[in-house]
């Protein structure tokens, strides 16, 4: 069963090393849901820093330069370590590459393959014995030269503390996991709700069923006047407690708590973004009066919407 929501402690420390002729999409799949995952959470759930081998800049696919935080020599303990490498995988191929990762790998308790990444890392021997994908059209080039790890065709594959990832769709699947496994489904959704995703995840990778998905769209076409649960439950053919079942165990939470985390989160955005005034704020969030939007904010985020909005600009 997922959780709705998660107490924060300490952020999860992610680590990206990079290898010129990288990405760009990949890396922005990764990077911006995370930023997004802080900023709906108002905490920082994650924190990240970028690596290359020298330290110097890297340049993407596209011609994009990339300034690191540091080399990769001076990388210090991370629960996640991304290798991102795509095009020029064999040109990054040497002994020098193969030592360092090795050496990172040591400080990392997960271990993430990206795009063409997973092919250093199996020529580092960091993939002996598992399972993994990388970029479709290098698969079968991969499985001739890697013997000893077991080629998958699919998008997203775990084996125990190593994730590999096929390409920047499948990066954007990840991120989504790891935000619900981080922060909770109700920050998945948030994210989810910012980038239009959410509606065809990672075939391995956790989701709502139908019914919930159906019932999330329902809620989301009508934040401005709410179906009562009974009429979506009618909607998707079941009976409400059915579609309290299928919430509590996809999301966490019973509808009711998602629908009205929805119509809040919407309110937050507008206090954010426009200059609304409180009153059409509440009408627009499905609230009969800006006095019970006050209080349900309240609820949720500890104080008024006039503060939350001067302490969000």
């Amino acid at each position: 069963m997922q959780k709705w929501t998660k107490l924060q402690g300490l952020p999860t420390r992610i680590a990206f090393v990079l290898f010129d002729r990288f990405s760009n999409l990949c890396l922005a799949n990764c990077l911006e849901p995370l930023r997004a995952a802080n900023m709906v959470s108002r905490a920082s759930v994650f924190d990240w820093h970028i690596y290359t081998m020298t330290g110097g800049a890297a340049c993407s696919s596209s011609g994009m330069q990339v300034l690191p935080h540091d080399a990769l020599a001076g990388l210090e303990r991370c629960d996640y370590l991304f290798v991102l490498a795509s095009y020029d995988h064999e040109r990054h191929d040497m002994p020098r590459t193969r030592q360092a990762l090795r050496t990172a790998a040591k400080k990392a308790r997960t271990l993430v393959g990206m795009d063409t990444g997973p092919w250093l890392m199996a020529s580092a021997g960091l993939l002996a014995g598992r399972r993994a994908t990388l970029h479709w059209d290098l698969q079968d080039a991969f499985a001739e030269r890697f013997l000893d790890v077991e080629t998958e065709r699919t998008r997203l594959t775990r084996d125990g503390p190593v994730i590999t990832c096929a390409g920047a769709m499948s990066a954007l699947d990840l991120m989504m996991e790891l935000i619900a496994q981080h922060a909770g489904m109700a920050a998945r959704l948030d994210v989810e709700d910012q980038f239009m995703h959410g509606s065809d995840t990672a075939p391995n990778a956790p989701q709502p069923d139908a019914l919930v998905r159906g019932a999330l769209a329902q809620m989301r076409a009508h934040v401005e006047r709410p179906l009562p649960l009974g009429a979506i439950a009618r909607r998707m053919g079941c009976q409400p407690r059915t579609l309290d079942r299928h919430f509590r165990r996809a999301l966490g939470a019973p509808p009711g708590t998602v629908y009205r985390h929805m119509r809040l989160s919407e309110a937050r955005k507008l206090l954010d973004s426009t200059q609304l005034g409180i009153a059409e704020i509440a009408v627009r969030c499905g609230y009969e009066s800006p006095a019970a939007l006050a209080r349900a904010m309240r609820v949720r985020y500890g104080a008024a919407p006039t503060s939350l909005r001067s302490t969000g600009r």
